[in-house]
């Protein structure tokens, strides 16, 4: 019963115990050229981007980013959009959409 109580003490006293669960986003970044930045463009650019992650805390996280025609696409998991949106705004990075993934399906989707 002891260690239940110290557990509990130090999750309340962490900031655990009132954690918001994560969930998983995707951010739409209008980023003009994008398709046409070299290795080393996107190297700076994701180690500036960790580094902000890592100055958050660990309850947001990036899982990949989709470069594209104009844009990135970026997964992340975390417990609200708030966060992300302070993530682009401490990068400079453009953050146009962000939105809550509800559900995923693929082509085992279809299976029976």
């Amino acid at each position: 019963m002891r260690t239940v109580t110290l557990i509990l003490a130090l999750m309340m006293t962490s900031g655990l115990a009132f954690a918001e669960p994560a969930s998983q986003y995707i951010i739409e970044r209008n980023i003009p050229g994008a398709e046409k930045m070299t290795p080393a463009e996107l190297k700076a650019i994701s180690q500036k981007s960790r580094a902000i992650l890592e100055s958050l805390g660990p309850e947001i996280q990036w899982q990949q980013s989709y470069v594209t025609e104009g844009k990135f696409y970026c997964v992340y998991t975390a417990p609200n959009k708030e966060i992300i949106a302070k993530h682009a705004k401490m990068g400079g990075f453009p953050a146009d959409k962000i939105v809550k993934v509800s559900g995923v399906i693929g082509p085992q989707t279809a299976e029976d």
